[in-house]
């Protein structure tokens, strides 16, 4: 069946997220229906992992599979992008191998978190305004234990999936009025990214130890509940996949100096 790769970018603000649903409005469900003003045989469309409620996308992948189309992938941004709503955008479309699966090809999936240390008047739908001085050292610090296998248990919802996750980057830095974490892994526990955010913060205020956050990554505290970051500065940068190359020095999305 022929199938094609949607590199796609959005702002999560208006959306209850990534995953179609049927009574709320969701990015995928839009890009359904915009592509069935055009497609007229039965199509999939699928994406490389869900985005939560408000969680915008700098580089959410989905593949589109469709029984017959003699349109080319330039056609098919055309036709998507003519349809879709101002605050969904297709990056790019490009012909895959039929084995292509957006999410069961994908090796790695990069996330951003941006939190502005000033007030904004035009990032805020983009960033966590933090009014309270950060340690980033300390952050930075706590940051680095994140690395490698953990028992995510504390920094997710319950689950019967299992919590074991294994992180492959993780690194906080800062550029202007924003500091910013990184975090690559194969994939996430719902709410994981928001969580750790929200403990790093704990940390950088001096209200968390370094230790007392490492000691959350082998015991398990519903703290972190209590600290979830807001979904609005929360992006998921990049999915990786075979070959592909990983990304570079970290750099805001929505820049604030």
């Amino acid at each position: 069946m022929p199938t094609w790769r949607l590199d796609i970018e959005y702002d999560g603000t208006r959306y209850g997220g990534w995953q179609q649903q049927p009574h709320c409005r969701t990015v995928q469900g839009e890009i359904v229906k915009a592509a069935g003003t055009f497609l007229k045989e039965p199509f999939e469309i699928g994406g490389s992992g869900r985005t939560d409620a408000g969680v915008h996308a700098a580089g959410q992948v989905a593949h589109l599979r469709v029984r017959s189309c003699q349109l080319s992938p330039v056609e098919i941004e055309i036709h998507l992008n003519r349809v879709l709503p101002h605050d969904i955008n297709i990056l790019r479309v490009r012909q895959a191998g039929e084995d292509f699966h957006a999410r069961h090809s994908a090796t790695l999936r990069y996330y951003l978190y941006q939190i502005s240390t000033r007030r904004t008047a035009f990032g805020k739908p983009y960033v966590w305004w933090v009014k309270d001085r950060l340690d980033v050292k300390e952050m930075k610090r706590a940051a680095s234990l994140i690395l490698g296998m953990h028992n995510f248990q504390s920094f997710s919802e319950k689950t019967k999936e299992s919590t074991l996750v294994k992180v492959t980057a993780s690194e906080v830095a800062t550029c202007g009025s924003l500091i910013l974490f990184r975090i690559a892994a194969s994939h996430f526990l719902w709410k994981m990214v928001r969580r750790l955010m929200g403990s790093l913060v704990e940390v950088g205020r001096a209200r968390l130890t370094v230790e007392e956050f490492a000691h959350m990554l082998v015991n398990y505290s519903n703290s972190p509940a209590a600290w979830t970051s807001p979904p609005s500065g929360l992006f998921l940068e990049r999915v990786i996949y075979k070959n592909e190359p990983l990304p570079g020095k970290i750099l805001p999305i929505f820049p604030v100096y």
